[in-house]
């Protein structure tokens, strides 16, 4: 716009006098703008024009930005800008709409009127930043036309079209209302004192009425009105009435926008107040606006059910952070409150459908607005059923998601009332701000549609406009007023004053008091009633604060703010936790209202918490908001309101957290004596008569105070004793273990450390460690502190580690720090003496042969922990009679007796692998079970809350449901041993010693290893204030390793005269040296599963790379070719030396033949920890000891030198061996083998199996016990740094540790990956039978079927197929027939598969082969699978393994000439359990296919040799299997050598041939053989055929000529010739 100074100029030369601005709109849309025409010189221009885009939709564009600008020759600027959110305005859903909108008017903020030569908040009207000043209307509207996109010239067009529109009718946008709103200022304090002691004004203004400074124009209330009919029309009206021309002819009602000028008084030092008193300003103003408040009210319900859902949300969080019971019961009654407050929605948003103005879009927007609330009331009816103690948390996500879809349904994206802004000025200027939506002060009669702040008296802050406002300077509180707002409808005007505190009388303004009418608004209100109350602030504590100084330590100091009072405590140096146990005592504050409101809705404390400076100011830190707890003069100062407890309050610094105060509000009520009530009787006049009430005489009724007890502090109240929690002497003894990683700290390396602990404002300091890069570990170790902390666990203030560099000249540098916010699990307890833990008067006996073996399924025993993956396995022992009358059983079935005994040699690591694995499933399935029988119990808990069923109903009705489950569980169970049985599913686990399978991380199993010596992270010192969004992990710049223990003082005695009680350890009695230790690192890495591919090809080409300290071990040449599931099987050995090289990194790489390799993820392992753990995590513990054989003993001490450490350690006896094969630890016995085989098979006594008996149920010793770790694998994830918190694959591995002073370890044990073996499976195929017929005889007509049979080195001979279909018809007769083969193949090799030769014309669906079929492979025994290797493509540099189950296929086929073959049926055969085949073609039947499951089975792998008749089966039309055939095959599996020893040929070949077939004479080709195709055709099926009609013919004939020669012959004998 123009300048003043322009315009004069332009005046005085052209003698210019009309409005200096020219406006025009420009649209911006994905790309393209368009921009109306320019209307000269008018203030409210009216364009009748339309934009129009073509783009292809939906556009990938989702806003629409639409700004008015000034045209000017030298620069356009912008005058205000909207935003137009395309999914406001359409939905995509079933039910869905296309963008719409309006006609509506859009209101646009900017910056302030005020007309300077240069705009400072120019960015406010371009729509960067908060508008802090209305600039305009805009009537718009926006359509969308789907066009046809076959025309060539629309998708080719991306022209911007303006078209001129018609007008649009007057009441398009609603019908024109007048409104009005009320404001009541009752306070105005901590005015910033930058401001000056200049008298100051408050002005409210809602569009353009009411502004007082800006230049306006008279409006013109007839304004044309127009349409769009096709995309964008815009109308502008940028000036409203302005106030000196708002009389009104029917009341002659003027405006009063403004209050008057005040001056200033001080508060503090920072604040200002204005000295209200009784006389509170009030403003109002008309103002005239389409009538489109349904909109508004809508978005006020959603808001406040939004508002109600959020209040539930953080009370349930707050109830589960707390550990408080029952978080489940206030989410169902949150989930309750949601769908009532839906349903009450759409009982009320149905209203006003036929008002004047509504759009499209509000119609569409209402019923989509319906639909979404009805849906989410039924979702939450629904949900409130399903929340369980175990799903509560998955719950609040899907609750937080109905928040979020509330608050976007809540935004109304078409404007009708602009929002209401509050200026505070000073000297003619606009200082600071507030802006209100105005839908939140707008009145309705039905409660839910009024706004949350109508009619009630609000806080409100206010703020610089404008880039001030951002950042540290808009966290400075410029002003806070109570203020009281009011919007609505001028017939609606005799509410206006409902909500204001009583107590006032009004008063008018002078020109309309002489009139006394009684709708004129007042301009002021004078309070006749007043309390005086006395504020008590309890002032105990504060933690976790933000960090202002260099140092990561603050100076805090908090100021509290009260009506127009202020006060501040002390300051306390260096901390981040301040106790200032202060009391600030607030005499004399007045407030104004009547006493019972006060007590309802007291005004708000605000306490500002500031870091003192030596130098310069005060740093702010962070601020909160209180509400004291209200005593009227008549309540009793006693339970169970006073005195108050201590209460928690979140301090905010700008938007995010920076601790919290712990600190207790009460006001109390002052009454007055007879002495005040004279004088005030005295001091009466016109306008206020106190209203007083008369007590027993001052403050004496109050509850006494305290006097300064502390002579060093001055005069300072402490918190009086029923309010400052009690108290109790703590000492806090600390574990300097050591630090790690420490990063550089301004470029310089980190080299003389220390450690500072402070808590409470006491605290001590570690020894500096003298060169951090030879020895990071400190060399005193325990050091200890006393401190009165109190004894609420939940009160007790943080611990604060920060660690310090300490430089040249007496400087020290912060490195981090780390606060331990919860000090309760360091909390030492004295252990119980009379539990059974400590008895030593009865023993336990625990024997591990005496457990019933009828328990155990397949001689397992899985004994679940419920909080944890892990399993305890026990090994039975079974008797041999039991064994044996087993074997007999399935002798008798037919099954093979697979109970043989397993050959130890065949055994080997993977074999316990895949056991234990097994296991692991079975555990999962356990835990399943458990939880879904947990979740029906809480089921029936909710059905018996939610209908008023009796308890013993429920009992009852839970007992028949538990029932009916186990029956039906107990019917699988029986399904499933009927398979087990059946299949012999894997006999082998029974006998394979098991190591457990994690399918986690060790660390997580075994709290982080963190039993005694724990790892603190450190942060960067002064957290920025751009911190806030960034990730902890970015500012970790170190660890802190120790421990902390705290207790009371004094300590018993027993505890310090125990026997070898070290003073100066602590309680950190018996823990090891932490001098450097050499260390032999055993790093096994299993496999990798689902790892992230790495190529283009959708693989990776993964290899191992161990990294420990400074060396490195690269197993690159070793990578696997195109595997995302590879198995390394590797063992790879490190030296370290602790504590330098403590962090183990184990990645995965992705090799490449081009370029440098790519990390696919990482993952690292603190082995200090792991090391020093008394879980005894160096060499697990295997269930069995062993001398020899795949489970040796990898430990270099025997289980009987590790019981022997582990209790002179613990300070227990040693273990005591007895005869029978017991060993006592403390007051257990323990029961078990104590012979030995070594590896002659010799036996031999020892007591190794004892030891390690008592080593596995270490934890069941009493006091000292805990689970050892035992023999494992741990799955771990990959995560690679460029991708935080993407899994990146997951590693199996574990790890062992060897001290370099301990006996050196044997050999790493063989987990090399089991190398597949050569088998050779020979099928021979003899016969088929019953095979269907497919073909029509060319001659006969017969259905036959040409047979052939396909197959493996498994040798495979095929006898016959009987009984298969026939599928032709015969040339000449239509019989059917079939031309039979068989085909076969290995799974996986299905280029190798091989076929019979074709038996042709099979009239009767038999065929006859004898034909062998050869197939060498690959054969993996433990994992039942076949390995093939082989090139993806010709391009592929390495061959790719895959694994594949061994599964072998015969199909029977129809052989056609002239056509493709057809596929008459087939069968599949897993080679390692499939039926037995039946001993004749009659005994075959579909049966072997449909009840598989249930039939004994075979596996060729143990049987060798396998001869049969298998059925042929094939689906119908109906999906159902038929039988198509069946087949006599022999199957013979020799390993390669064998095959080697005694070759055979394929087919009928050389070697060791096979007999050709006996086909009938019809297995022929009739086109080679015509003669023989002719005799076959004339013998076989017309011989009689033939006769016949050579008989008929010669009758025929001899009828013929006997008709021929009657007549003659008869002439001859009539003439007697």
């Amino acid at each position: 716009m123009n300048t003043n100074i322009m315009a004069n100029v332009k005046k005085a030369f052209i003698g210019e006098n009309r409005d200096l601005v020219d406006p025009y709109v420009q649209v911006h849309f994905s790309g393209q703008k368009g921009k109306t025409s320019v209307q000269k010189s008018s203030y409210e221009p009216i364009w009748n024009e339309q934009i129009v885009f073509t783009e292809l939709f939906p556009p990938l564009c989702k806003r629409l930005k639409v700004q008015i600008r000034d045209s000017d020759k030298v620069n356009d600027v912008a005058i205000g800008t909207h935003f137009i959110d395309l999914r406001k305005i359409s939905n995509d859903g079933d039910r869905g709409f296309l963008p719409t909108l309006g006609p509506a008017w859009a209101n646009m903020y900017g910056s302030t009127r005020q007309y300077t030569l240069m705009d400072e908040h120019q960015d406010l009207n371009d729509g960067l930043g908060e508008g802090v000043s209305f600039r305009a209307r805009l009537l718009l509207s926006v359509a969308v036309e789907v066009l046809d996109t076959s025309s060539p010239e629309i998708l080719s067009s991306t022209d911007v079209q303006i078209d001129s529109v018609s007008n649009i009718s007057e009441s398009a946008t609603g019908k024109m209302e007048e409104f009005f709103l009320f404001g009541a200022f009752l306070e105005a304090t901590m005015i910033d004192r930058k401001i000056g002691d200049k008298p100051i004004t408050f002005e409210v203004t809602i569009g353009n009425y009411g502004n007082q400074i800006d230049g306006t124009s008279k409006p013109s209330l007839s304004r044309k009105k127009k349409k769009d009919d096709e995309n964008d029309d815009e109308d502008s009206e940028l000036i409203q009435n302005s106030s000196e021309d708002e009389a009104d002819e029917e009341s002659d009602l003027e405006s009063v926008s403004c209050t008057p000028h005040v001056r200033p008084v001080i508060t503090d030092r920072n604040y200002f107040h204005l000295p209200y008193s009784e006389k509170k300003p009030c403003v109002y103003i008309k103002s005239w606006w389409q009538d489109q408040r349904r909109r508004l009210y809508n978005s006020n319900m959603m808001d406040k059910i939004a508002d109600k859902l959020e209040e539930g949300i953080n009370d349930v969080q707050e109830i589960i952070k707390t550990e408080k019971a029952f978080p489940e019961r206030r989410l169902r009654g949150v989930l309750e409150e949601l769908s009532v407050g839906c349903s009450r929605f759409i009982n009320l948003a149905n209203k006003d459908l036929n008002q004047a103005g509504r759009t499209k879009l509000d119609r569409e927007r209402l019923k989509s607005c319906m639909r979404e609330m009805d849906n989410m009331g039924q979702q939450a009816k629904q949900m409130r059923t399903q929340v369980k103690k175990n799903t509560v948390k998955d719950k609040i996500k899907i609750v937080q998601n109905f928040l979020q879809r509330l608050r976007f349904l809540a935004d109304e994206p078409q404007h009708s009332i602009p929002d209401v802004f509050v200026w505070m000025m000073s000297n003619n200027k606009r200082i600071a701000y507030a802006r209100i939506p105005s839908k939140d002060i707008l009145y309705s009669l039905v409660d839910e549609e009024t706004g949350k702040d109508c009619g009630k008296v609000k806080a409100v802050f206010l703020k610089l406009p404008g880039k001030k406002g951002f950042g540290p300077a808009g966290w400075t509180v410029q002003a806070k007023l109570e203020l009281y707002l009011w919007l609505g409808l001028t017939k609606q005007k005799k509410e206006f004053l409902s909500g204001l505190p009583n107590g006032f009388e009004e008063v008018k303004a002078p020109k309309t008091a002489s009139n006394l009418l009684p709708t004129v608004p007042p301009v002021s209100l004078v309070y006749n009633m007043k309390q005086v109350f006395q504020l008590r602030a309890h002032m105990y504590q504060a933690r976790s604060l933000f960090a202002a100084d260099s140092s990561g330590l603050s100076d805090p100091f908090a100021r509290v703010f009260f009506s127009t009072h202020s006060q501040v405590t002390e300051v306390l140096s260096e901390t981040l936790c301040p106790t200032w146990d202060q009391l600030l005592v607030f005499d004399n504050v007045e407030l104004f209202g009547e006493a019972g409101e006060l007590r309802d809705d007291p005004p708000i404390i605000v306490v500002e918490i500031y870091d003192q400076d030596t130098v310069g100011k005060a740093e702010f830190i962070g601020r909160t908001f209180a509400k004291p707890t209200i005593k009227m003069c008549e309540e009793h100062y006693g339970p169970p309101r006073f005195p108050p407890q201590l209460e928690y309050f979140q301090i905010y610094r700008g938007n995010c957290t920076a601790g919290e105060l712990l600190a207790a509000f009460e006001l109390l009520q002052i009454p007055f004596d007879g002495e005040e009530v004279r004088r005030a009787l005295i001091a009466v006049h016109n306008f206020a008569v106190p209203q007083i009430k008369i007590g027993q005489g001052g403050t004496a009724d109050l509850p006494p105070l305290e006097g300064a007890t502390d002579s060093e502090r001055g005069p300072i109240i402490p918190v009086p004793m029923g309010i400052r929690p009690v108290l109790s002497r703590y000492r806090i003894e600390v574990l300097f273990w050591g630090l790690r990683d420490l990063k550089r700290v301004n470029l310089a390396q980190v080299d003389r450390p220390r450690v500072d602990i402070e808590c409470a404002g006491k605290g001590v300091q570690s020894v500096v460690i003298q060169n951090y890069k030879k020895n990071p570990n400190f060399s005193t170790l325990v050091k200890w502190f006393e401190v009165d902390l109190p004894e609420n666990e939940l009160l007790h203030p943080p611990l604060n580690i920060r660690v310090v560099d300490c430089r040249a000249f007496g400087r020290y540098t912060l490195v981090g720090s780390h606060a331990v916010t919860c000090l309760r699990r360091f909390l030492y307890c004295t252990p119980d003496k009379t539990s059974r833990n400590w008895s030593s008067a009865g023993e336990i006996v625990i024997n591990m042969d005496s457990m019933e073996p009828a328990i155990r399924k397949m001689d397992t025993c899985v004994k679940l922990d419920a909080t944890s993956d892990a399993v305890v396995k026990v090994d039975m022992i079974e008797e041999e009679s039991d064994r044996d009358k087993k074997k007999k059983k399935k002798k008798k079935k037919g099954a093979l007796d697979e109970e043989d005994d397993t050959d130890e040699s065949v055994l080997d690591w993977w074999s316990k692998y895949f056991a234990s694995i097994e296991t692991l499933k079975e555990t999962i399935r356990a835990q399943e079970a458990a939880q879904a029988e947990a979740e029906e119990r809480e089921d029936l808990e909710i059905a018996a809350e939610t209908a008023d069923i009796k308890y013993d109903d429920v009992i009852r009705k839970g007992h028949r449901m538990r029932e009916r489950h186990k029956e039906k569980r107990s019917a699988k169970e029986k399904k499933k041993s009927h398979t087990v049985d059946a299949a012999e599913k894997r006999t082998v686990r029974s006998k394979v010693d098991e190591l457990m399978v994690y399918n986690k991380e060790l660390e997580t199993e075994y709290g982080n290893f963190e039993d005694w010596l724990h790892t603190f992270n450190l942060y960067r010192g002064k957290a920025g204030d751009d911190d806030e969004h960034a990730l902890d992990e970015d500012r970790i710049v170190g660890r802190f390793k120790g421990s902390l223990c705290m207790y009371k003082v004094p300590l018993s005695e027993e505890m310090t005269k125990d026997v070898g009680f070290d003073p100066n350890m602590g309680m950190f009695q018996s823990i090891p040296h932490n001098d450097p230790i050499g260390v032999l690192v055993r790093v096994y890495v299993v496999r990798a599963t689902d790892l992230h591919p790495a190529d283009i090809n959708g693989k990776a080409d993964p290899y191992v790379v161990i990294k420990l300290g400074k060396s490195e071990v690269k197993d690159k040449e070793n990578y696997i070719s195109k595997q995302l599931n590879p198995v390394f099987g590797k063992a790879f050995d490190i030296e370290a030396t602790f504590p330098m090289e403590s962090m183990l990194t184990v990645s995965v790489y992705d090799w490449d033949l081009v370029g440098t390799d790519d990390l696919i993820g990482e993952t690292k392992i603190d082995l200090e920890n792991r090391f020093y753990s008394k879980y005894r995590a160096t060499c697990g513990l295997s269930s069995t000891y062993s001398l020899h054989g795949y489970n040796i003993w990898r430990d270099p001490l025997k289980p009987s030198q590790i019981l022997a450490k582990l209790c002179k350690e613990a300070k227990i006896d040693p273990p005591q061996y007895s005869p029978g094969g017991k060993v006592k630890v403390a007051n257990c016995i323990f029961v078990g083998p104590t012979e030995i085989e070594d590896e002659n098979g010799l036996k031999k006594q020892t007591e190794e199996h004892l030891a390690l008996t008592a080593l596995n149920h270490w934890e069941e010793i009493p006091r000292v016990g805990c689970r050892l770790v035992p023999e494992h694998v741990e799955t771990r994830p990959l995560l690679n740094p460029d991708k935080p918190g993407i899994e990146q694959g997951r590693i199996e591995m574990w790890v062992d540790m060897f001290p370099a002073d301990m006996p050196a370890p044997g050999p790493a044990i063989e987990i090399a990956p089991r190398k597949p073996k050569r088998y050779e499976l020979r099928v021979i195929i003899w016969n088929t039978d019953e095979v269907i017929l497919e073909d029509d005889d060319y001659f006969t007509g017969e259905k036959s079927s040409d047979i052939f049979v396909r197959g493996f080195e498994l040798r495979v001979i095929i006898w016959n197929t009987d009984d298969v279909i026939l599928e032709d018809d015969a040339f000449l007769t239509g019989e059917k027939m079939s031309d039979i083969y068989v085909r076969g193949w290995l799974k996986g090799q299905q280029e190798d598969r091989q076929d019979t030769d074709v038996h042709y014309h099979s009239l009767t669906g038999e065929g006859n082969f004898n034909w062998r079929f050869v197939f060498p492979f690959d054969y993996l025994m433990a994992e039942e699978k076949i390995v093939i290797s082989k090139k993806e493509s010709m391009f592929s540099w390495d061959e790719t393994e895959y694994k594949i189950p061994a599964r072998l296929t015969l199909q029977v086929w129809d052989a056609d000439h002239f056509s493709a073959d057809d596929f008459l049926g087939a069968i599949e055969l897993d080679l390692n359990r499939f039926p037995r085949g039946a001993k004749t073609s009659k005994q075959c039947s579909i049966d072997l296919i449909r009840n598989e499951q249930e039939l004994p089975s075979i596996s060729i792998f143990k049987q060798k040799r396998v001869k049969g008749w298998w059925p042929f089966v094939a689906r119908d039309e109906n999906d159902e299997m038929e039988l198509t055939g069946k087949v006599e095959a022999e199957l013979h599996l020799v390993t390669a050598e064998e095959a080697e020893k005694s070759p055979v040929g394929l087919g009928r070949n050389e070697p060791d041939p096979l007999e050709k077939p006996n086909r009938p004479d019809t297995t022929f080709l009739w086109f080679l053989s015509p003669l023989k195709a002719i005799r076959y055709l004339v013998c076989n099926r017309y011989k009689w055929l033939i006769i016949k009609i050579v008989l008929v013919l010669l009758l025929l004939i001899m009828l013929g000529l006997f008709l021929y020669s009657m007549p003659g012959y008869l002439v001859k004998k009539l003439l007697g010739a």
